[in-house]
């Protein structure tokens, strides 16, 4: 057993690594720059948790998910992995500790959001870390081409310009061949070193209904499936109610989106990963860190922006490896209201300015000042005072995100946090001196370790409960403690935020690229030009269509999804079609021809598997008959 294979027993319990997982890791541990391709569901954080528990030093971790960021964090420390994670919302001291402690400490994890690689203070401590690996989770957030692009992950290439030593790990779910040649050229590979393992999901079954009653249809597809499973839709109002439509229909559900409180979304996914109850209806904010493998379906009730965040979704299906159902229900009206989005997404450049100057009054800052302000951010305020449509002023915020003028994080739940400021003698003597906070501090000391080196988050609900009194009594002595210096207390917020990257400019200094809009605009179009061509596609396999996308040309047929099942309907094997097929196209290719010359000159001499097999095609308009009544291909 390898020390790899070690770490990989002691820390996760498992005898052996996942197909792929050991080549990343001997990768790494050699030292190159590696981009590892891998299905969601894959193992991606081991190939960067193993090889960097392998070595003297620090992992720094990038990743744009605080969600996934805190999860990891927790797992880690489960593990007795030390681990610790720097975000937008923090305060400078919250920072300033996390930071020495990476430095003094024996810390082995840090996460750090990408929109902190750019601070002066991060920079200046970095060269006091002994950093062994520098990984970069959802990798594609680099590339100006894949479908989430985040500028201030261009940053990574002046933080490898300060340890320029240090091997890179970029991992993604989800890249096209364009990305995947920009991810490397972005991150400053020494060479170029991609290891792939092929996106195809044997287990999955996909499925396209075109379908006017949805809800009917959906109730039928969870009562002939077992098993648990997640209902994508758009809005956070939808969740509720189809979650209250399947519950009136004895199909126990709940509802997530992030508009939620980060208690109630503890709670939403325990009930659901407990199995207390089946399905979670949710917006896309659900899914992202949450490691439940025995999912058996997926249904999609409104359509993805693109193919990268479908396949990503209808991911989280089979992760245990059995059968599984990723189902899109869908209607023409999805069409329209796909396309309706590209103008949304992409408000005229007269919109942007006008946003990017209302937002400067909003906040009162003055032109030329600004510059790192991090600032709590309410959409719907904001809107409403300066005569703004929502859609459009959040899409203008986000392409002015784009431009790296700002930066509008998602909607953050931060738990209430405590760090005490006293020495614990110094502390004595303040609880002698008054007897008032006494018990109260000996709650705090009881509930919570490693208040005196770190902040540490608290809940003032569980304490009131402990101490048998009011929540406002606990938080008047919170408050009572931090105005008297002994604690640093900051209570829970939940909030967006806005991040000034650049101090305020006047109008005629603003600039947005006409060409890098224009682009964007395009390619934006692909993305749900392509996932429309899936949805409406009914003449080629539905993996073959994904794997395509994700550049896996040579793909088989899955002969499960819903087109297969229409081929295998003419009781061909596979073999029988794809040499029928073959031989039909070889034909067609440069004449036409009757049906007759067709089946005489194919090989297999059976004329009604021949003949099924030209039915199909001419069904599924793959052939065509031309006006002297022969067949043509289309």
């Amino acid at each position: 057993m390898d020390k790899y294979q070690k770490i990989l027993t002691k820390y996760w319990g498992y005898p052996n690594f996942r197909p792929l997982q050991d080549d990343i890791i001997k990768s790494i541990g050699e030292g190159k720059d590696t981009l590892a391709l891998m299905p969601t569901g894959g193992g991606k954080s081991i190939t960067f948790q193993v090889p960097a528990l392998a070595k003297d030093g620090i992992c720094i971790v990038i990743t744009p998910l605080i969600a996934l960021m805190k999860d990891q964090v927790e797992n880690l420390k489960q593990r007795d992995i030390k681990a610790v994670a720097i975000f937008s919302g923090m305060t400078k001291r919250e920072i300033d500790i996390a930071l020495d402690n990476c430095i003094y400490g024996d810390i082995k994890f840090l996460y750090l959001s990408p929109e902190r690689l750019g601070t002066d203070l991060f920079k200046a401590r970095l060269q006091n870390m002994k950093v062994n690996l520098l990984a970069v989770d959802e990798a594609h957030c680099i590339s100006q081409w894949g479908y989430d692009f985040r500028p201030s992950y261009l940053k990574i290439a002046e933080i490898r310009s300060l340890i320029p030593e240090i091997p890179v790990l970029a991992v993604t779910a989800t890249a096209t061949p364009d990305v995947v040649e920009d991810i490397q050229e972005r991150l400053c590979f020494k060479e170029k070193n991609v290891l792939q393992k092929s996106f195809e999901r044997k287990n999955l079954i996909y499925i396209v209904r075109k379908i006017e009653d949805k809800q009917k249809y959906l109730l039928k597809i969870l009562t002939s499936i077992n098993g648990t499973g997640i209902v994508y839709v758009r809005s956070r109002k939808k969740t509720r109610e189809i979650s209250s439509f399947l519950e009136k229909n004895r199909i126990s559900s709940d509802y997530y989106h992030a508009g939620l409180s980060n208690e109630s979304r503890e709670k939403k996914q325990q009930a659901w990963k407990s199995r207390k109850n089946r399905i979670i209806v949710s917006t896309n904010a659900f899914g992202m860190g949450i490691d439940k493998s025995d999912v058996r379906i997926v249904v999609h009730l409104d359509l993805p922006d693109s193919i990268e965040a479908y396949f990503q979704e209808a991911g989280r299906a089979g992760r245990d490896g059995k059968k599984a159902y990723s189902v899109i229900l869908y209607h023409n009206l999805d069409k329209i209201k796909l396309k309706q989005r590209i103008a949304r997404s992409f408000p005229d450049i007269k919109e942007i300015i006008k946003t990017y100057n209302a937002l400067g009054n909003y906040f009162q800052i003055a032109i030329g000042s600004g510059k790192d302000l991090v600032l709590d951010f309410n959409l719907i305020d904001f809107s409403s005072r300066y005569k703004l449509n929502v859609l459009i002023a959040y899409n203008s915020l986000k392409i002015l995100e784009r431009e790296q003028y700002i930066q509008l994080t998602d909607e953050l739940n931060n738990p209430s946090k405590v760090h005490f400021l006293y020495s614990k003698d110094d502390l004595y003597k303040f609880q002698v001196a008054n007897a008032n906070y006494d018990k109260f501090i000996k709650l705090l000391l009881r509930s919570y370790s490693g208040v005196f080196k770190n902040f540490v988050a608290i809940d003032e609900k569980k304490l009131a409960k402990k101490s048998n009194t009011d929540i406002t009594i606990i938080k008047k002595y919170l408050q009572g403690l931090n105005n008297n210096k002994i604690i640093r207390y900051i209570p829970q917020k939940k909030t967006p935020l806005i991040i000034y990257t650049e101090e305020r400019l006047e109008e005629k200094a603003l600039f947005i690229s006409k060409k890098k809009y224009l682009e964007r605009k395009k390619r934006f179009t692909q993305r749900i030009d392509a996932m429309l061509n899936y949805a409406d596609s009914d003449n080629k396999c539905r993996s073959q269509l994904l794997l395509n996308y994700f550049g896996e040309k040579n793909a088989y047929r899955c002969g499960k999804c819903d087109v297969c099942q229409k081929r295998n309907e003419l009781n061909l094997s596979k073999y029988e079609f794809d040499l029928i097929l073959e031989e039909i196209k070889k034909i067609l290719k440069d004449q036409t021809a009757t049906i007759d010359y067709l089946v005489d000159n194919i090989s297999i001499k059976k004329e009604g598997k021949s003949l099924k097999v030209i039915q199909w095609l001419l069904d599924n308009e793959k052939i065509r008959y031309t006006e002297n009544k022969k067949l043509a291909w289309t």
